[in-house]
């Protein structure tokens, strides 16, 4: 049986317990959208990788299109996949990836 799980936080800190507590509770994947911390948190790009789950990063945005800053993921050299600027649908091209994976 399958399950997902969904969470949304602007803190760092709380993304980054959550993404240990998922991992350690053998969870499969993780559909990201990193948002601002795209750029600057390697401390979730560790968290990430220590978790050992399959990782889509995704953006509502096309963050390529957007200012050069934020053409510079920490995050996506270590996604399995990215998706951007396909708005909400991102998540289900996300979700449909991981679950074709599993």
């Amino acid at each position: 049986m399958s399950r997902v799980s969904a969470f949304q936080s602007n803190h760092e800190g709380v993304l980054i317990d959550k993404i240990h507590e998922w991992g350690d509770a053998g969870f499969f994947g993780l559909i990201l959208n990193p948002g601002g911390l795209t750029h600057t948190s390697v401390a979730l790009r560790d968290a990430v990788v220590a978790s050992g789950l399959k990782t889509v990063e995704v953006h509502l945005s096309n963050i390529h299109a957007r200012e050069d800053f934020r053409h510079k993921s920490l995050i996506s050299g270590i996604a399995a996949a990215v998706v951007a600027g396909m708005n909400h649908h991102g998540y289900l091209s996300a979700l449909r990836f991981l679950s074709e994976e599993a």
